[in-house]
């Protein structure tokens, strides 16, 4: 099941990368129910997290993150004393605090141009971060972290894309061919199709034709039938030559 799972890891990584620009060291925005969970499931982030995605990491969180975490009360204590250890990046929101769905939500707007790695337990925020492209989530179920799989407004967004670039590179290609002269003006007519006579090997065999000729065949006549010899035994010759010469002898006298 592990050797599954990291490949599944990895092909979700790879997809990102090659059409989102995700690079190494992958930015994990989290929150404080993410903090909250592994505290719960006794998870330790800084080390589980980078096995799970078998890559560097750099753990980051916000103001307005840290301050929603503090105004819940001292049940998040453990949740807000792990999310104080990780790397605040500025969020706009210093003057007035936001919520921290909606602080994580300003700062991957768009298509995510910073390259975020979310993670969250937020079910809301989850299902507002699926709807925007470029937004790899990452959340914890018992105690095994999992990275979910390209949305489908992400994976239509790397479609677009890549059309786009096929037709960039065809122009830039047809370009080049134009400054060194290797660009073909007219058009090449595609060649039709000359018809092909019938397969043969679906074609009655000829039959040849059988000739008249009354040289080489004579006409078969009963007369002249070939007659079969008849072979007469030795001892019935004997008896005939016998009687002959009896007869002979009898006219002689």
């Amino acid at each position: 099941m592990k050797i599954r799972r990291y490949k599944k890891v990895n092909k979700s990584l790879g997809f990102f990368a090659n059409n989102f620009g995700f690079r190494q060291p992958y930015q994990l925005l989290v929150d404080g129910t993410f903090c909250l969970a592994a505290l719960n499931n006794k998870i330790n982030v800084a080390n589980d997290v980078p096995k799970y995605l078998q890559s560097e990491v750099k753990l980051i969180t916000t103001p307005c993150a840290i301050m929603e975490t503090e105004n819940l009360g001292p049940k998040l204590n453990g949740a807000l004393a792990i999310l104080k250890n990780y790397v605040v990046h500025k969020c706009g929101h210093e003057r007035r605090p936001v919520t921290g769905s909606a602080c994580i939500g300003s700062m991957v707007s768009g298509e995510n141009s910073s390259h975020y790695i979310v993670c969250t337990q937020d079910r809301d925020l989850q299902e507002k971060l699926r709807n925007l492209p470029g937004v790899p989530l990452l959340y914890l179920h018992t105690k095994t972290p999992v990275l979910e799989q390209p949305c489908e407004v992400s994976l239509q967004r790397a479609q677009e894309k890549a059309s786009v670039i096929n037709c960039t590179e065809l122009e830039k290609v047809h370009k080049m061919k134009k400054q060194a002269g290797l660009a073909v003006q007219e058009e090449v007519k595609p060649k039709r199709r000359k018809k092909k006579g019938p397969n043969p090997m679906s074609c009655k065999k000829k039959q040849r034709k059988v000739q008249n000729n009354p040289i080489q065949k004579k006409e078969s006549r009963p007369d002249m039938e070939k007659r079969k010899k008849v072979r007469i035994p030795q001892h019935v010759r004997q008896e005939m030559l016998k009687r002959t010469v009896q007869k002979i002898c009898q006219e002689t006298t």
